[in-house]
């Protein structure tokens, strides 16, 4: 029994709108507290168009369960799920830098290539991060069976800092947590997908190993090998277009990195990495087997430089603020208008 209740009203001033999804909006936002206590957050709220709809509603309230107890240094962490006149929100871990996606436009934008290691070095942080979360249990010690089923550029979060988070459970599936049609609807991003996903058989957690390799050969080469003109025809070539040799598309990728890819894009599930943690192992190895290799701070000061130290414009003075707890509906119909 504990000794005593606390019941508090969070309070969060939205600032600006960091991200607009397929159906949520990310923006980023103050919480206030007592005796001027400020932190900033990241909120995540259902696009207006879905926020009606109970599916969307029961699958949000659902991801924010789900990553509640999810805390690892290579997940972004979930605080506070919160309803303001109707319109439900959670509170996130607020992540200053950018995605992979933003990431590698960037890289064209200035003409680099990615450094071989620091390729390595992101996706063996995503492998980390999937490690822990295929290997959660609930409060019982039983296995929660979470495939993240999203993995992808969009969905990998690079700090300023160096530090590399996966985000976005939103398709997750767990047991328990979320609604779940696997099997009759396919879920997630088609030049992501892995071969069982896209022909809408059931996953499990080697379905988003073959997702992380597919990250990696793009960071490697700088595209989607698997990228189609329609979603039809990226997962056509995720189902059968012949997995190339990796070597003859960059001349720094070497047999043992030729050999991790091919594991992971095996189709053939008894070809695959079993585990993230198998991958995980591969991967470390790689870049540290000879000695000193990338670390957070490399990759933060490669990122830097790339966005010229202060890529995020600021954020508007305070008189502009729109306070979720009194208006986020109001805010949400002038942004969705």
């Amino acid at each position: 029994m504990p000794l005593f209740t606390i019941q508090n009203e969070f309070r969060y001033e939205i600032t600006r709108k960091i991200f607009e999804g397929g159906m949520g909006i990310v923006y980023e936002a103050e919480q206030h507290g007592a005796r001027n206590f400020v932190k900033r957050v990241a909120i995540k709220i259902i696009r207006p168009n879905f926020a009606s709809q109970k599916m969307f509603i029961e699958n949000f309230v659902g991801e924010a369960k789900l990553v509640a107890d999810l805390i690892h240094t290579n997940i972004v962490q979930t605080y506070h799920l919160g309803e303001a006149n109707g319109v439900s929100f959670i509170a996130m871990e607020l992540i200053r830098g950018v995605n992979l996606e933003q990431f590698t436009h960037q890289l064209v934008e200035k003409k680099r290539t990615l450094p071989k290691e620091l390729a390595v070095f992101i996706t063996s942080r995503v492998a980390r991060g999937l490690a822990y979360a295929h290997n959660k249990t609930d409060k019982d010690g039983k296995p929660m069976g979470i495939v993240h089923r999203d993995v992808s550029f969009k969905n990998i979060m690079i700090a300023f800092e160096g530090d590399v988070k996966l985000t976005d459970f939103g398709i997750a599936k767990a047991k328990g947590f979320l609604t779940d049609q696997e099997g009759e609807v396919v879920a997630g991003k088609p030049d992501y997908m892995s071969p069982e996903q896209a022909d809408f058989q059931i996953t499990d957690k080697r379905s988003d190993i073959f997702s992380t390799g597919v990250v990696l050969s793009n960071l490697l080469i700088g595209r989607n090998i698997f990228k189609g003109a329609t979603a039809e025809e990226s997962r056509n070539r995720i189902m059968n277009q012949p997995i190339p040799d990796f070597r003859s598309l960059d001349s720094r990728i070497d047999d043992r990195l030729n050999d991790i890819l091919h594991h992971c894009l095996a189709r053939d599930l008894a070809h695959r990495y079993a585990t993230a943690d198998q991958l995980l192992t591969e991967l470390e190895f790689y870049i540290y087997g000879s000695g000193y290799g990338p670390t957070n701070e490399t990759l933060g000061k490669y990122i830097r430089e790339l966005f010229g130290q202060e890529p995020v414009k600021s954020a508007p003075s305070r008189p502009h603020m729109k306070t979720i707890v009194l208006d986020a509906s109001e805010h949400l119909k002038k942004t969705s208008s």
